[in-house]
């Protein structure tokens, strides 16, 4: 039996249960373990891991692009308690750096920089511009990866089954997925391209159901590490989360699956600094830390394999990393992932076996025979509210398949239904499948016809 991957669109998840009881609401999908970190409030600046300098440069840089603000105002953008912020006024109204220029209601006041202030903000700014979100020591965030590892997350069987029952695997296919998956380290997954591998990489983390803590930034001894990334990271929209207690620098995510593909460079997997911000960007296996990494098509990226393999390979089996900061300090953070290679070419033609070796699964994703794909395209056509007979189906593989010697691939039902689809509606005829409209999307769809 072949591992059969069925493309059909997916539908959004919904999140797993909740991890803070009782404040965050919980979801359709099940399974998912107790929690294992909750960043904690801190009530003072020791149990931040900051100290008040820190937080007195964040309000400076804050006043100068605001002018005023209150205590409230600040407490709220830089994430931590009012009494702590009120601390840092306190000491910077006795350094003369800020003033009081009014009330603002009940035990607040709005602040403003003084002139030695804006002086002190300026070179401040020259230095790092970053004003936002305070951040958090990178041994912290060390801790909170460990307690939030995969490797601490087991999958059954019926998990992974659930999660893909939208791409309907065969089970062969699910069971070495889950297999590679529980193992925690790497798999190659090759094959015809069309057949789902890239849909399969990026929900197989999903499958764990559970939330992560990360922070907004990070930092070491100064130096600053962002990492939250609304582009990679999937936010938990929990109206529950405003009433719960924990410490507001961290965020709430889907575990991640970042997913980077031929434009992949050397560059991006390592800490990027950024001379306007006077900040580093976080690459993107730190990222992908406590999910997965997807290297989509494998093979085709701008540096040569055998060097991505040697950046990759290495911290993949000792689980860290190591990164250099812009002072030239290098410094080790987890490498906690599934890491994914996705390719449409066979994996001895990419790297020699020594590498093969250190990636332990091997998965093959095939493509449908004409039974499989027959059934697939009726029961799509069903889906969508077409009328489709056998016959036409039948005419589609013998004149387009077979006497054009054009192979199968589970997402062609799929796309060409779509051009059937947009055929009819353009010229306000019947959803149907006919010879006259497999012929229009085969035309469209496919090059060289």
């Amino acid at each position: 039996m072949t591992n059969q991957v069925f493309p059909t669109e997916v539908s959004t998840i919904s999140p797993p249960p909740s991890l803070l009881p009782p404040a965050i609401p919980k979801s359709e999908r099940g399974g998912a373990p107790p929690v294992k970190f909750v960043p904690v409030e801190p009530q003072s600046f020791e149990e931040s891991g900051l100290e008040s300098e820190d937080l007195q440069a964040l309000i400076l840089k804050l006043l100068v692009n605001r002018a005023t603000m209150t205590s409230r105002g600040l407490s709220e953008t830089v994430q931590l308690p009012r009494p702590l912020v009120t601390e840092a006024l306190e000491q910077l109204r006795t350094e003369l750096l800020i003033s009081i220029k009014g009330s603002a209601g009940l035990e607040d006041y709005h602040y403003q920089l003084t002139e030695a202030g804006f002086e002190r903000a300026r070179r401040l700014l020259k230095q790092c511009s970053y004003a936002g979100v305070a951040p958090v020591p990178l041994e912290t965030y060390i801790d909170a990866m460990q307690r939030q590892s995969l490797q601490n997350s087991r999958l059954a069987f019926e998990d992974l089954q659930a999660t893909f029952k939208n791409l309907r695997l065969d089970p062969t296919l699910v069971s070495q997925l889950g297999q590679a998956i529980n193992d925690g380290r790497g798999l190659f997954l090759y094959g015809p391209p069309g057949n789902g591998k890239t849909s399969v990489s990026e929900l197989v983390v999903s499958s764990f159901g559970e939330f992560v803590w990360i922070p907004h930034t990070i930092t070491i001894d100064g130096e600053l590490i962002r990492l939250y990334d609304p582009r990679s990271h999937e936010a938990v929209d929990a109206e529950g989360l405003k009433q719960v207690s924990y410490d507001r620098r961290w965020i709430l995510i889907h575990r991640p699956t970042i997913v980077v593909g031929g434009e992949l460079t050397m560059e991006q997997l390592d800490l990027q600094f950024n001379d306007m911000t006077g900040i580093c960007e976080a690459p993107v296996q730190m990222r992908a830390n406590c999910g997965a990494l997807v290297i989509d098509d494998f093979g085709r990226q701008r540096m040569p394999t055998s060097e991505l393999l040697n950046r990759l390979i290495v911290p993949m089996e000792k689980h860290h990393d190591f990164l250099n900061l812009a002072s030239g300090r290098q410094l080790s953070v987890p490498f906690d992932m599934l890491l994914v290679f996705s390719t449409n070419l066979e994996p001895s033609d990419l790297v020699d076996e020594a590498f093969l070796r250190r990636i332990p699964y091997k998965i093959e994703v095939n493509s449908p025979d004409e039974a499989e794909f027959a059934s697939l395209f009726v029961e799509l056509a069903q889906d969508l509210g077409c009328e489709c007979d056998a016959q036409a189906v039948a005419y589609l593989l013998e004149t387009h398949y077979a006497k054009a010697n054009r192979p199968l691939r589970y997402c062609h039902p799929r796309d060409l239904l779509r051009q059937v689809r947009n055929f009819c509606e353009f010229h306000g005829r019947a959803f149907e499948v006919s010879r006259e409209t497999i012929d229009v999307a085969v035309r469209n769809y496919f090059a060289g016809l």
